[in-house]
């Protein structure tokens, strides 16, 4: 079934001589074009090598079994062989099936990531302190950057929203299942009888867009300056340092009042900006991706949740796949590979489970 293969071994041979083509180094743009394209096929071409070589050494202990005339010894030698060659392929078969399944064009990109207070007024609130401090921790293990776009904190120090940036290699691959509305059970601490009481948050993973994507005609904009606003700092309030931008044709309205400086806010506003009309282009061009947002972020209630975090079970679970982990404080503290290797399994095994059925 892997036959049609060797067209990338073919263009990864192609490539690596192109690479040494003095016409192509002194291109950095091309240079740079073949050697993402490499990146991209280099796994598939060696697992195909894997399979072919185990499907070799198959035929090879097949051919010598066939031919019959062999000791005991030996016979049980080349079986033992056969096995382990099956084995092989089979192995190399499957995770030949992961890595030719269609790639998300966005999984290298940065993410912006959008964190509002749901339901549960100032609970909801200190809830998405949580969230932020969970995913920065998280980014920091990977060696990613956090960068602050936007923040409306509270008095009691939570966010009704903050919006922050992401850099890093395969920020989006791991972060894109993070959207949608996660619920919490816990205490408040202003609570006196000792109830638990439930709030969300909704969590927004946006695909950073390069600005050659999305062509933002300056006269669609309307640009509003204004005094920031907040729970404290010296700035607030000071100088009209704050940036609203209206896109107008679309409606989208984004604000940023991080940064002291009124050029620094507005192109920080540019790019979650961008990102939101990038994201809105995606729905148009795809049904079936803007169907699945839109059932991830919901509108902040408290039944449209993708995940739990029970304070006094010690226990977060993943609706989606059913996954429960106790494994609490990790967690929130940013350890996050466990819970997302888990998504991204599931979502690769469903969309081998829809190729195949395509191809039936």
């Amino acid at each position: 079934m892997f036959d049609n293969l060797a067209v990338f071994e073919s263009r990864f041979n192609e490539i690596n001589e192109k690479l040494y083509d003095p016409a192509v180094v002194s291109d950095p743009r091309l240079y740079a074009e073949l050697m993402k394209e490499l990146k991209n096929i280099t796994p598939i071409v060696e697992k195909y090598r894997e399979y072919q070589k185990a499907a070799a050494a198959q035929a090879e202990a097949r051919e010598l079994l066939d031919a019959g005339g062999l000791d005991k010894d030996f016979r049980e030698m080349v079986e033992q062989e056969l096995g382990d060659a099956k084995k092989q392929m089979e192995t190399a078969g499957d995770e030949l099936k992961i890595l030719l399944l269609p790639k998300d064009p966005n999984d290298d990109r940065n993410v912006i990531v959008e964190i509002r207070g749901g339901a549960g007024g100032e609970e909801a609130a200190l809830f998405s302190g949580v969230l932020f401090r969970m995913y920065s921790m998280y980014a920091e293990s990977r060696g990613w950057k956090v960068e602050v776009l936007n923040v409306n904190e509270t008095e009691l120090g939570g966010y009704k929203e903050i919006s922050f940036m992401i850099t890093g290699e395969g920020a989006y691959s791991r972060l894109k299942y993070e959207s949608g509305v996660h619920r919490v059970q816990r205490v408040p601490e202003t609570e006196t009888q000792g109830r638990v009481h439930t709030s969300t948050a909704t969590v927004a993973v946006l695909a950073e867009a390069d600005d050659v994507e999305i062509d933002i005609n300056p006269t669609d904009l309307q640009i509003d300056t204004y005094r920031a606003s907040g729970a404290g700092g010296q700035h607030v309030n000071k100088t009209e340092s704050a940036i609203r931008i209206t896109h107008l044709p679309t409606g989208v309205i984004v604000e940023c009042q991080d940064e002291r400086s009124q050029l620094k806010n507005k192109d920080k506003a540019m790019k979650i900006l961008r990102s939101r009309l990038y994201e809105a282009k995606q729905r148009e061009q795809d049904a079936q991706l803007a169907e699945e947002r839109r059932s991830q972020v919901g509108t902040g209630d408290r039944s449209e949740r993708i995940r739990t975090y029970n304070y006094p079970q010690g226990r977060i679970t993943d609706h989606r796949i059913g996954m429960t982990v106790y494994k609490f404080d990790d967690m929130l503290n940013g350890n996050l590979d466990e819970m997302v290797d888990a998504l991204i399994t599931a979502d690769r095994a469903a969309k081998i489970e829809d190729s195949m059925e395509a191809q039936a």
